[in-house]
Order: structure tokens, then C-alpha cells, then sequence
């Protein structure tokens, strides 16, 4: 299994704006070979901004590549530089990816 992250700096007083955009949009996942699962998080919050992560899991790393060559992550995406977004976040997104190592499940 492969999970890719991308992890936000929202700025402070911006989180459900930033909430409300990622929860109404259409993610085109569905269907999408070796796609698993998708997780909005929130994490913790520093002064200026509170940290946020997309986690999508996988079956394997070329599952995901092939999704960030489709038709489909283009039209996820369409958007992601807008002016009217860009006013939500302290910089760009990092992007974080992962090979599973090892699963425990309960």
C-alpha cells in the first residue's frame, strides 16, 4: 500500500472556509483504480495558522502516479490556485509519500 499526504498551513480564522471547500467538492476518487480511502485531518494550531492534511490510501505507489496523470486528478485540481483559495493557506502544500511498512488492524 502507498499514502500520499499533502499537509496545509490554513490561516487562522480561514479553517472552515478551508473545511467547507474540501468537504464540498467533488474528489473524481470514485472509480479510480487502487484508490482505498480518503481522510481530511485537522491537526494542531500554532499563531498563525492550524495544520491540515489530505491522506489518501493506495494500493500501490503506481496506482497513485497513474491518478496524478488522469483526467480525473486534472479536474480535482482544476481549481487548487484560484485566487479565492489561495487566501486560505500560509504557502503551498507539502507533499508527503509513504510505502506501507506495516498494517495492525484491530
Amino acid at each position: 500500500m502507498y499514502i500520499a499526504m499533502n499537509r496545509f498551513q490554513v490561516a487562522r480564522g480561514q479553517e472552515q472556509a478551508f473545511e467547507d471547500l474540501w468537504t464540498s467538492r467533488d474528489t473524481y476518487l470514485a472509480g479510480v483504480p487502487g484508490f482505498v480511502e480518503f481522510h481530511l485531518l485537522r491537526g494542531p494550531e500554532a499563531e498563525d495558522h492550524t495544520l491540515f492534511s489530505s491522506h489518501t490510501i493506495w494500493a500501490s505507489r503506481g496506482d497513485f502516479e497513474a491518478w496524478t496523470k488522469s483526467e480525473a486528478f486534472r479536474q480535482a485540481h482544476k481549481d487548487a490556485g484560484a485566487s479565492p483559495t489561495r487566501s486560505l493557506y500560509l504557502g503551498p502544500p507539502k507533499f508527503e509519500g509513504f510505502e506501507v511498512v506495516q498494517t495492525v488492524k484491530g
